[in-house]
């Protein structure tokens, strides 16, 4: 008995042994993954607020080509002549020249019904009226695929032909150009280069709302394996789509960062990583979040106006201060508050 005994306790400690080596194997591994994938997050978002220091050019600021999301009130009838008259008094003497106005969605096949957009030309008429210069573009939108299969399919020509007739119907209705939001769009897709291609003879002014650019080398691939929305695009696919157009404007908000200092350092990253790519004869302009939201990727104590301004004057001054064909776009009217426009105002217009 004895001797089993003996047996017995040697053989228990051997197996605990065992099981305390695997233990502290599966910790270490634990430990090795936390690591892989926390490290270079830290050092990324040390990166962002370092990227968020220093003083911006004196002349970073308007150079009126910036730009407002207005929402599909004014197109439906919501919307009368006195409501055209603050929105006027309202953009006196900022830098605002394009509108862009919801006048969508899109159906899925790419048409588009001239119900959505009623009242079109009454706000073109007294826009031109009461905001002489300032251009009216027509917001269209819709979910696409793959992502959303359920949703547009660029890859069908019938569809991409459908979208630049809707383009051409809205031009006709009196709209100054096509402002194109489609989404969530991942990186690389030639469907939708080739619908840009299309839609250039289709409207004097085409402008597109891009999705943010690799904060770190092909992140879009990592992200997308990871949760199946890639959401940034590539660098080099950015540049694709801004030589196809007229006018960029990226969507600087709903970044996940938790902090104003790393948002604006953020902003600042992405609009010198634009400016790298974007030719000098597109407009290329920056998102800034005149929204209030808390959600998973956006918290509104975070991506405020005043530091993504500051985020984009920094970017701006780093990459190409005296860039001209540049500005901020607005998103979006209905959700802004006082202290958005002021901060506007203040921070890039320099008004009272």
């Amino acid at each position: 008995m004895a001797s089993e005994g003996e047996g017995g306790g040697a053989s228990g400690g051997s197996a605990g042994r065992k099981r305390g080596g695997w233990g502290r194997r599966a910790r270490r591994g634990a430990l090795l993954a936390v690591l892989v994938l926390f490290v270079p997050l830290l050092i990324a978002e040390t990166a962002l607020r370092v990227n968020y220091t220093g003083d911006p050019e004196p002349g970073a600021r308007t150079r009126d080509r910036d730009a407002l999301w207005l929402g599909h009130a004014w197109v439906d009838g919501r919307k009368g002549d006195a409501d055209v008259t603050a929105l006027a008094a309202r953009l006196a003497g900022t830098g605002i020249r394009d509108l862009y106005v919801h006048a969508g969605p899109l159906e899925h096949n790419g048409t588009l019904p001239t119900s959505a957009y009623s009242k079109a030309r009454w706000l073109i008429t007294a826009v031109h009226r009461k905001l002489p210069g300032v251009r009216v573009q027509a917001w269209l939108g819709d979910e696409i695929a793959p992502e959303k299969p359920y949703a547009m399919h660029l890859e069908r020509k019938e569809t991409r032909a459908a979208v630049v007739a809707s383009a051409r119907q809205v031009v006709a209705a009196g709209f100054d150009g096509v402002h194109f939001d489609l989404e969530p769009l991942h990186s690389g897709d030639r469907n939708y280069l080739a619908l840009l291609d299309a839609l250039r003879p289709a409207t004097p002014l085409l402008s597109v709302a891009a999705h943010q650019i690799d904060p770190l080398p092909a992140f879009h691939s990592f992200w997308g394996t990871l949760t199946g929305h890639p959401k940034w695009w590539s660098q080099e696919y950015f540049g694709q789509v801004a030589r196809r157009v007229d006018q960029i404007a990226v969507m600087s908000y709903d970044t996940m960062q938790p902090l104003e200092s790393l948002y604006g350092g953020y902003v600042a990253q992405q609009t010198s990583l634009a400016i790298e790519v974007t030719p000098a004869g597109t407009d290329l302009l920056m998102g800034l979040p005149f929204y209030h939201e808390n959600r998973f990727g956006h918290w509104a104590h975070a991506e405020t106006v005043p530091a993504a301004v500051r985020g984009v004057r920094l970017g701006l001054s780093r990459a190409d201060a005296d860039r001209a064909n540049f500005g901020v776009a607005l998103y979006v009217d209905f959700a802004a508050t006082e202290d958005d426009w002021t901060s506007y105002r203040k921070d890039w217009v320099r008004t009272p």
